[in-house]
């Protein structure tokens, strides 16, 4: 059972993140079954999970129905990821080994080659490193409360497909910041990383209200 959820909801979420499901859109049980070739009663509870991280809305009448953010939801989200993820960058300063660190780096270096390159599926390959950049740190920062918090407003972001309206400048900005936040978490210094990182998201906040 709990493999035929998790590949239901693998489904659903992944046609949502690549827009095949966009924003507004009615989701049957019967059309992701058939999809992911499970029975209706574990893909209900994929969309009870999916509900619960705020990437689907259930409407009376309708069922499950893709959610839409209003600026002021997308707001929302930056300005929480904002406090959270700075708290979690200050631990990570703490408690990161020389391995997480590297990890880090290379993560960051690779976004910033993407940046740059700019080959085919770019886009798609950025916001895929910068989940699992932000994801990453959290991870490290030993709260567990903390990552469980965090899941679904990182995973926002890709769904709101941000990385798409940006201006080549705002991706090597993000690209850049990425960077500098490895060089304060290798510095051990939590108040530097958490500054950083409170600055990349707002910034990332504000380069969407400029569009």
């Amino acid at each position: 059972m709990a493999k035929a959820v998790d590949k239901a909801y693998q489904t659903v979420r992944e046609r949502i993140v690549r827009g095949v499901y966009p924003a507004s859109t009615r989701i049957t049980e019967q059309e992701v079954a058939a999809a992911a070739g499970v029975s209706r009663t574990p893909v209900r509870e994929a969309l009870r999970k999916l509900h619960a991280e705020g990437l689907l809305v259930f409407i009376p009448h309708q069922g499950a129905i893709v959610t839409e953010w209003t600026t002021e939801e997308r707001d929302d989200v930056f300005e929480l990821r904002a406090l959270l993820e700075a708290y979690g960058a200050a631990r990570a300063a703490r408690r990161l080994t020389p391995e997480g660190i590297a990890e880090l780096r290379q993560l960051a270096e690779d976004q910033y080659h993407e940046t740059l390159s700019k080959r085919e599926g770019y886009l798609e390959r950025i916001g895929d490193l910068n989940s699992q950049f932000h994801r990453r740190i959290q991870e490290c920062s030993g709260s567990s409360r903390l990552v469980n918090a965090l899941s679904s407003l990182i995973e926002a972001q890709l769904v709101m497909k941000m990385f798409e309206s940006y201006q080549d400048e705002d991706l090597i900005r993000s690209a850049s910041h990425h960077l500098e936040i490895v060089r304060a978490l290798e510095a051990r210094d939590p108040d530097w990383a958490a500054a950083l990182m409170r600055s990349h998201i707002l910034g990332a906040r504000g380069a969407l209200r400029l569009l």
